[in-house]
């Protein structure tokens, strides 16, 4: 679906494995296109309104899915979701299946109709309910999806999640939907790994279970752990000031009034360094973090400090800064002296680019020069990515070391288990439709169908990453991919709804 480019670096939220899309807008009679129901269709009016949406979900056109939304929705959802909002729901929809061909009718009622309609890219089954309102114009009240194939109604095996995962990577690989690895585990059990596709294209080189892929935004994790490491040496407090720990720093109002917790929590109300400077910018001298404020530390809030939720890489990138005055050490020593040493990540780092380290994936994406977009992902990002990461994100590890760094967190090996529960418990709600899912310090944490999983996401073009840690459960999932998002968030998904019955 054509939307707008996401913001780099951008936080990864994926789609739940049922989507209950009530939508806001009125449908009003005399404009709502009376679209001929494809064969098999019911005539009634929730098949009529299941004919349109279909048609215009599998043309894949935004503009078109939004104007949709706003003619045919009921009018009483209104103020439960606006239709922008769902927009991105269906965005993400459509990143995760490309379209969705009828097959058949599974039940069908004047207000509900139940379809089964093709997964385009994965080949699979899916089941879509639309329903509609009694009364005429009969707008839309709510549509659920749920993946069938291969659904026995029971918990899996770990052999059956595995050839199930299997399976479904295989395919998305044939489609060219997914290059990269994947890892499943319970505890200190392997339970899946895999690797699919092409480290380097020009040199026809595999991906391996030990290739090293871009974190994206992963990194938000480390520098979380190094900042309440230091808290806990007694060095930093939640409470402090950007003033009190950086006393020279330029931006007074950043100063003395953003504190800690709200750049850990992004409610800071600073934005991203990913703005008309940075592209301006010769990317080989953003090497240190210092070197990245001058392309931010002149901005004021966009709000009050701690009024709201605003996902923030230039808040994280200060908190990289901070490590740096508390510890006396740079950043990049600290992490891989207190995190990557200890958890044993061996094959983690921020890696400079321009020194050619050995075996890093390269990032293929569909955004070319300019506005140019490629089905085929025809570019690598080498002129749009940084020389080399930090802070806010950039660093290279691979599934094996994520799984490690999994087990170190969960046997408090980073933290002490108070820090490390304060560290993982959600604080503030990312979105105001979501409210299973809460970021915490520089970790997500979601309550889905009974289980507490936290993690982090990364996404950037010919980047997508995504760690799973299942709280109670003890599985942790590892999926690295380069290429655009969602490549790894949807089969990160896909494992959810295999472990998650």
């Amino acid at each position: 679906m054509r939307l707008p480019k996401q913001s780099l670096l951008r936080p990864v939220v994926v789609m739940v494995a049922t989507l209950a899309l009530l939508v806001a807008a009125p449908a009003r009679a005399a404009d709502a296109p009376r679209a001929q129901a494809p064969a098999g269709l019911p005539g009634t009016p929730a098949g009529r309104q299941a004919a349109a949406l279909l048609q215009v979900f599998n043309e894949g056109d935004g503009p078109k899915m939004l104007a949709f939304i706003q003619e045919h929705y009921a009018k009483a959802a209104l103020t439960q979701r606006p239709a922008d909002q769902h927009l991105g729901t269906y965005g993400e929809l459509w990143m995760n299946t490309e379209g969705l061909p009828l097959q058949k009718v599974e039940s069908s009622r004047e207000r509900t109709v139940i379809l089964v309609a093709k997964d385009k890219l994965a080949g699979e089954s899916v089941r879509l309910q639309v329903d509609v309102e009694a009364k005429a114009p009969h707008g839309i009240t709510a549509v659920k999806l749920q993946p069938i194939a291969g659904d026995s109604g029971r918990p899996l095996s770990d052999e059956e999640v595995a050839r199930a995962t299997q399976a479904y990577v295989e395919k998305l690989a044939a489609a060219e939907a997914f290059s990269g690895t994947v890892l499943i585990a319970r505890e200190d059990k392997l339970i899946y790994q895999g690797a699919f596709g092409l480290a380097s294209r020009g040199f026809q080189v595999p991906n391996r279970l030990d290739t090293k892929f871009n974190l994206g935004s992963m990194n938000k994790m480390f520098t979380a752990i190094a900042i309440a490491q230091l808290v806990e040496a007694g060095k930093l407090s939640f409470q402090d000031t950007v003033g009190k720990v950086l006393p020279d720093y330029p931006n007074k109002t950043v100063a003395e009034k953003v504190t800690v917790h709200q750049l850990l929590t992004h409610t800071s109300g600073l934005g991203s360094f990913f703005n008309d400077k940075y592209a301006a910018t010769d990317k080989s001298r953003l090497r240190e973090p210092k070197d990245f404020l001058p392309l931010f530390m002149d901005e004021p809030p966009k709000f009050e400090p701690g009024a709201r939720y605003s996902y923030s890489n230039s808040g994280f990138l200060l908190l990289g800064l901070l490590i740096e005055k508390a510890s006396g050490q740079s950043y990049f020593d600290y992490v891989r002296e207190h995190i990557y040493k200890p958890a044993g990540m061996t094959n983690s780092d921020c890696y400079e680019l321009d020194r050619d380290p050995p075996n890093l994936a390269v990032g293929y994406t569909s955004q070319g020069p300019g506005e140019q977009e490629s089905r085929k992902r025809d570019w690598n990002n080498l002129y749009l990515h940084m020389v080399k990461g930090g802070p806010a994100g950039g660093g290279y590890s691979t599934v094996e070391d994520l799984w490690r760094f999994s087990q170190a967190l969960q046997a408090n090996k980073l933290l002490g288990a108070k820090t490390t529960q304060l560290v993982t418990t959600g604080k503030v709600q990312h979105r105001p439709e979501d409210k299973d899912t809460r970021y915490a310090y520089g970790f997500f944490e979601e309550q889905l169908q009974g289980a507490r999983i936290i993690g982090h996401g990364g996404g950037f073009p010919g980047i997508n990453s995504k760690l799973d840690i299942y709280l109670g459960k003890g599985y942790t999932v590892a999926v690295m991919s380069n290429q655009d998002p969602p490549s790894a968030e949807r089969v990160a998904q896909r494992i959810r709804t295999l472990l998650l019955r």
